[in-house]
């Protein structure tokens, strides 16, 4: 019941330009959609994030990643369904996006989630999810709800109850660059 809720008043808060608080495959998030550049801007602001610093989108297959990417490689989705832990990898020439959202290099971060949660939102939107860590800039990311700090909370429009009880330690995710040669350089 909670969780079927919190999917419904998600939806609701994207369609009126807001920002949800939610449990994601690795910490507690911040997100949109991806193409809602007023809640973009609300979330470099509840953040104190300098622009220049992109964030990560949230998708559910390679299939739906080929649509914001030129020239994706033929077999991305062999490539990233071996990956056992998140991983988020960084791709040249993002496209059908917001410039808020793209690095000044032209690239986007992307992790194909293998969370229910937040693979709902994706399915039922049919749109990618800005997904950064609920934390201002440069501070401690939460991987617990109750690590989640104030100033943060009240700035959102939703907070999602689903998993604010979940203790369990989650690590962000690894980031790799895919590189042109299809080989991929770790950088976290």
């Amino acid at each position: 019941m909670i969780y079927e809720n919190d999917i419904q008043e998600s939806l609701k808060t994207f369609t009126q330009h807001g920002v949800v608080l939610y449990p994601t495959d690795t910490i507690w998030g911040l997100g949109c959609l991806a193409d809602d550049e007023i809640a973009i801007e609300k979330i470099y602001n509840i953040k104190q994030r300098p622009a220049e610093k992109s964030f990560i989108l949230l998708m559910t297959d390679a299939k739906q990643l080929s649509k914001y990417i030129a020239n994706p490689l033929p077999d991305l989705q062999s490539m990233i369904a071996h990956f056992e832990v998140p991983t988020t990898i960084i791709y040249d020439n993002a496209i059908n996006l917001p410039t808020s959202l793209i690095a000044a290099d032209g690239s986007i971060a992307v992790r194909i989630t293998k969370d229910a949660f937040c693979r709902s939102l994706i399915k039922r939107t049919k749109k990618p999810i800005v997904s950064t860590s609920a934390n201002l800039s440069g501070a401690i990311s939460p991987s617990i709800y109750s690590t989640v700090e104030d100033v943060i909370k009240k700035q959102v429009d939703y907070i999602v109850h689903h998993r604010q009880d979940d203790e369990t330690i989650s690590a962000p995710s690894s980031i790799l660059k895919l590189l042109p040669s299809g080989e991929f350089l770790k950088i976290r």
